[in-house]
């Protein structure tokens, strides 16, 4: 039975619920508004309580989201990295350029997450939508025609379809049953924006391998850089003195860079796990619910914007009449999702080997390095690309 997507739902408060508005949940939200989808979002936080974990938006997801109009705004506001290396203290064991890439966007963008998540969510109400904050997901129950969603004030909401874009550990995804297999590394993560002075680079992305452990030195905007380090036991609240220590003991040690101050910090921990079933039904997974992984290689936001954009298209298809599509979003985006958390465990793996196999794994690495398909290949994994 085929739905007219231009005429109001009657016996629905909407034709898809969106269970939290990060950028995966927005992204979907806005792509189904533009294509006259009803969409409702609720978030358990009020508005501007979102942090700014993900700095990373790489060329495949800004080719994405250019239907949404939104690439422009977020390049105005971001910083274009052109060059991603890996490196062991000042060596430079692999340098991945990507201005060879054929994209009109041959650079990693970097831009804080607060700022793509109010890109999207000014995109979502131009189209009409609003977000309904703060309401938190408390019960779900389904039929043949559509979701009951209730929600913690006690209201329920009743919608076509509902998608659970609420993180790691989705409400969604344990309403429905739905395996989060997987495992977690053992250190915690120290993440923090600082000012930084001396050796800095404002045009490259820096993945540090050493002694002392793995290390993310990248540039955002106005002079800022987010460092990003596994650690045994994270501070809740980095101090400047604690950042500097892990630059002193993994970054660049030829010219010392060096800390201002901390405009921002927290810790964190890390899981790689992946749904076994991106549907249940009526209510299916997008983004942290459906897979989560090491942030090595900035992939974690870019993969649920890319999940958010095939799952509109499924969406739009199964209200007009073709549910199958629902199958296919999953069975197109878990093997990805596998290839995600695959790639980002062995960059994981690879910074993090025995300090007697340290000497090896530079020589092999600086071996492949010199290889151009090599460079290649990791350029257009990290870039997305590779997904299209």
């Amino acid at each position: 039975m085929s739905t007219d997507l231009n005429a109001p739902s009657t016996a629905f408060d909407a034709d898809v619920l969106i269970v939290a508005a990060g950028p995966t949940g927005l992204t979907l939200a806005a792509a189904l508004a533009q294509r006259g989808v009803q969409a409702r979002v609720i978030d358990r936080l009020s508005a501007g309580d979102n942090t700014s974990r993900a700095a990373v938006v790489h060329a495949r997801t800004l080719e994405v989201l250019e239907p949404l109009g939104v690439a422009p705004a977020l390049i105005a506001r971001g910083v274009q990295a052109q060059r991603f290396t890996i490196r062991d203290r000042d060596r430079v064991l692999v340098p991945i350029g990507f201005a060879q890439l054929p994209t009109r966007y041959p650079y990693t963008l970097m831009v804080s997450q607060a700022v793509t998540e109010q890109v999207l969510l000014e995109r979502f109400v131009q189209l009409g939508g609003q977000v309904q904050r703060p309401r938190a997901l408390v019960g779900l129950t389904q039929d043949d025609t559509g979701v009951v969603a209730t929600l913690d004030d006690g209201s329920r909401l009743r919608a076509r379809y509902v998608v659970g874009c609420d993180g790691m550990h989705s409400v969604v995804r344990e309403q429905t049953g739905i395996r989060f297999e997987g495992g977690s590394y053992g250190e915690s993560f120290v993440l923090a924006d600082v000012h930084l002075s001396g050796s800095v680079p404002a045009d490259e992305v820096r993945l540090y391998f050493s002694p002392g452990g793995m290390m993310v030195v990248a540039p955002l905007p106005d002079g800022v850089h987010r460092i990003v380090a596994p650690v045994d036991d994270a501070p809740e609240q980095p101090s400047a003195a604690y950042v500097q220590g892990l630059l002193d003991t993994r970054g660049p040690q030829a010219e010392r860079a060096v800390v201002g101050d901390v405009l921002w910090g927290s810790r964190f921990r890390v899981h790689h796990r992946v749904a076994d079933s991106y549907r249940a039904g009526r209510v299916l997974l997008a983004g942290d619910a459906a897979h989560v992984h090491s942030p090595a290689g900035g992939q974690g936001m870019n993969a649920g914007i890319l999940d958010a954009m095939a799952l509109a298209g499924a969406l739009r298809q199964a209200l007009a009449g073709n549910p199958a599509a629902l199958d296919d979003y999953g069975a197109q985006r878990r093997p990805v999702a596998q290839q995600v958390v695959a790639f980002a465990d062995r960059l994981t793996r690879l910074a993090t080997v025995r300090p007697a196999l340290r000497a090896l794994r530079n020589a092999v690495l600086g071996t492949l390095a010199r290889l151009p398909p090599f460079r290649k290949q990791l350029a257009w994994r990290l870039s997305g690309l590779v997904y299209r």
